[in-house]
Formats: structure tokens, C-alpha cells, sequence
């Protein structure tokens, strides 16, 4: 694991957007996993400075609001062509977002799980964490092995997302989320963290056990994970666990 410690949620941006166009300039036609969120904004801001022609990119977004009417500023339909789609010239043809309008959200489910695999999978996947240390709406009790599916949404996380509507009352219950384990079959997963409000969190999902209660600890498991924090995220960690190398706005320290 790769640990990036910078200033502020700018240099976030500008660090993992870097190494997502990374991706894109090795591979022209890379499929990449795409969050909502208040996290992941500063880097698909900073993306959209890179020269980079972005038309063969395939993305895939990590969840949707179950029940938002169709072209609701808030769902995450919306969000993505605002903010990824139409801000980094994608091709809507492209883009993918679970059908949280389907009649029948179950089995929208499990056909866009397997309509991943069938793009070959994720080379990419772009992730934010929660404050109950959910990674995309897999919220603690998620099986680290679970595919796409409809969940329940908790209520501190819908109390965080209430931010982006009128009211609590508005906030959907229900989404479609990609699984944990679906997650976990992207080849490099990039996670970006904020805030200090996110540093308990981070600490135990980067240094505590793994376990289901605390889904982003996962992510222990995994090959290829690059985390980009600013200083107040980070200032929890304990990385002299073996294997984790941490880069501090200059030369790595292995630790």
C-alpha cells in the first residue's frame, strides 16, 4: 500500500489525478470507477487540466440513489454527467450508472455487476470513505465478499448526504451500490480522504483489523492501493505496518 500525505484537498486532486491520467495515457480505452461524493470532486477538477483525450475511457460509477425521479439534480446519475462525463469530454455512450429508476432495482442489480465484467473490469476504481468507514454504500455488516445489490442506507449516512438536499426527509433510503467484493476485483483502487473529521476513521480501516463493521478495511486485502490524505486525515495513522510505504511532499519513506 502507497500512502500519500499532502497539504490540502487541492493537492489531493492534483496527486490523484495525476495518477489516473497515469492510467489513461498507458491505456487509452481504460475503464475507470468513478464515486460521488464531496472527496473525488477536487480530482476530477484538477483531471480536467491534463491534456488528455478521454473519449475512449470507460467509466463505471460505484452507486445510485434508489427512487430519485429520472434527471434529479441529486441523483448520482446527474452528478457523474455534471462532474466526470461532461467536465472530462467522456463519451455519454460510455458511462455507466446503476438504474436506480428500474422497476425492478434488484435485478438492475446484479445485470450492471455483471455488466462490468463484461467491459473486462475495472482498471481504476476512484474511492472516497465514509465516517462509519462505508466505501461506497457498503455500510458496516456488509459481507467483504458482497456484489452488487440493493442496500439500505444507515442513518448517519443519510444525515452526511443531507447536506445535498432540502431535508433528511428527502434523502433516499435505498441505493444500488457495487459489493465489496466487486470493489475488491478493480486492479488498482485509489482512495482520497479529507479532513480531520476522517482521520479515526482511516486509522482503523488502514491499521485496524479487517472486518466486516469497518468495510474500507478491506481494502488491507488488496494487491494495488494508492491513498491520497491531507495532513489532518492522516494525522492518525500508524504506518510502520509492513508493506505500506508513505510519501510526505517528497522522497518515500518505507515503513
Amino acid at each position: 500500500m502507497e500512502i500519500f500525505v499532502v497539504p490540502d484537498a487541492a493537492a489531493i486532486g492534483a496527486v490523484a489525478a495525476g495518477i489516473i491520467a497515469a492510467v489513461v495515457r498507458s491505456k487509452p480505452d481504460a475503464v475507470l470507477g468513478v464515486a460521488t461524493g464531496g472527496s473525488p470532486l477536487p480530482v476530477y477538477a484538477a483531471l480536467a487540466g491534463h491534456r488528455l483525450d478521454l473519449s475512449r475511457v470507460r467509466a463505471f460509477a460505484l452507486d445510485e440513489y434508489v427512487g430519485l425521479p429520472a434527471g434529479h439534480p441529486e441523483s448520482y446519475g446527474e452528478v457523474v454527467r455534471r462532474e466526470v462525463t461532461e467536465r472530462l469530454g467522456l463519451d455519454p455512450g460510455h458511462v455507466r450508472v446503476p438504474a436506480g429508476g428500474a422497476e425492478d432495482p434488484e435485478r438492475a442489480a446484479v445485470e450492471y455487476d455483471t455488466s462490468i465484467r463484461a467491459a473486462g473490469g475495472i482498471d481504476l476504481q476512484l474511492l472516497g470513505i465514509g465516517h462509519n468507514g462505508h466505501i461506497a454504500f457498503n455500510e458496516p455488516g456488509s459481507a467483504l465478499d458482497s456484489r452488487t445489490r440493493v442496500e439500505t442506507l444507515a442513518a448517519r449516512t443519510r444525515e452526511a448526504n443531507a447536506r445535498y438536499f432540502g431535508s433528511l426527509s428527502e434523502v433516499p433510503e435505498r441505493c444500488i451500490t457495487q459489493g465489496l467484493g466487486t470493489i475488491m476485483e478493480a486492479r488498482h483502487l485509489l482512495l482520497v480522504v479529507h479532513g480531520q473529521d476522517k482521520a479515526a476513521i482511516l486509522a482503523e480501516a488502514l491499521s485496524g483489523p479487517v472486518s466486516a463493521e469497518c468495510p474500507a478495511s478491506v481494502l488491507q486485502r488488496h494487491p494495488h492501493v494508492t491513498v491520497v490524505a491531507d495532513e489532518s486525515a492522516a494525522s492518525q495513522l500508524a504506518p510502520e505496518k509492513a508493506g505500506v510505504t508513505v510519501r510526505v511532499a517528497g522522497p518515500a519513506i518505507s515503513v
